[in-house]
């Protein structure tokens, strides 16, 4: 059984994933979300059996099936992505008898769903571009907030809820002064819009671990890549002076902490590996 409902998560996410792809590459283009998804080189429609995620990459070799123009690896790579997190998330909520008891139990995996899927979609947009578009960012904390209502449903004057009530904004403030202190050089504005979900999302002790994670994580990364650049390209190759987008690493750690601990009413022990 539980294989059978992380099998049937997994093709959810990666049908989301899809679906996803199209959400981050329309965005701010002027082309809506209606409409067939189609070919970029010879603008043909792509019939069904074209659109299966990750199947039908693997199956046409990257290639269109027309003018054998090479699709962008970021098809497959969102739907697979989407695919594990989905099934991640699954397991992580309904293990280990993978039984739903209550509507707020379904409505928190909806909620967490739609959570990851505005993740991996800002993850993937401000990778490219650099910039996390305040529609997402809303979306996010909308989410988050609702998430953080329900699971506290029966603690709703417990301390540890207003502390996570706080969270989001308090987390958010040192963002918001080293953007204003910097005009924007040290981190954008983005990103303080982004932990306001993260805080609500995860709670106070929860989310002060992805915090402190998510800079470890981009220190690392950022001096493999300035240190290692035989494995890049001339033009791509990183300074003191490149910018490197934050979000990524907020939202990689995001999952991360939500996946190992998850705790809204107790101290998370995890915190202490890592201040």
């Amino acid at each position: 059984m539980e294989i059978i409902t992380l099998v049937f998560f997994a093709i959810l996410g990666a049908i989301i994933g899809s679906f996803l792809n199209v959400v981050i590459l329309r965005h701010n283009t002027g082309r809506g979300l209606q409409g067939r998804s189609g070919c970029f080189t010879c603008d043909r429609n792509l019939k069904w059996f074209e659109l299966i995620p990750v199947v039908s990459y693997l199956i046409q070799k990257g290639k269109c099936r027309s003018c054998e123009s090479t699709i962008s690896a970021q098809y497959p790579i969102i739907e697979g992505a989407t695919a594990i997190v989905f099934a991640l998330v699954s397991w992580k909520l309904l293990a280990p008898f993978y039984v739903v008891y209550s509507l707020v139990d379904i409505f928190l995996l909806l909620i967490t769903l739609f959570i990851f899927s505005i993740l991996v979609v800002i993850f993937v947009y401000d990778l490219y571009h650099k910039i996390i578009p305040d529609k997402f960012s809303l979306m996010f904390s909308i989410a988050a907030f609702l998430s953080l209502v329900f699971t506290h449903q029966s603690a709703l004057l417990s301390f540890p809820y207003y502390l996570d009530l706080i969270a989001g904004p308090l987390f958010a403030l040192p963002f918001y002064i080293l953007w204003k202190v910097s005009g924007g050089r040290w981190i954008g504005l983005g990103d303080a819009k982004l932990v306001i979900g993260i805080g609500w999302f995860l709670g106070f002790s929860s989310g002060l671990s992805a915090l402190a994670l998510a800079f470890w994580i981009g220190a690392v990364v950022s001096l493999v890549l300035m240190y290692a650049p035989q494995i890049l390209p001339k033009k791509h190759r990183f300074t003191w002076k490149s910018e490197v987008p934050f979000g990524p690493f907020l939202i990689f750690a995001t999952l991360v902490i939500f996946l190992i601990y998850f705790d809204f009413f107790g101290i998370n022990t995890f915190l202490y590996f890592l201040v």
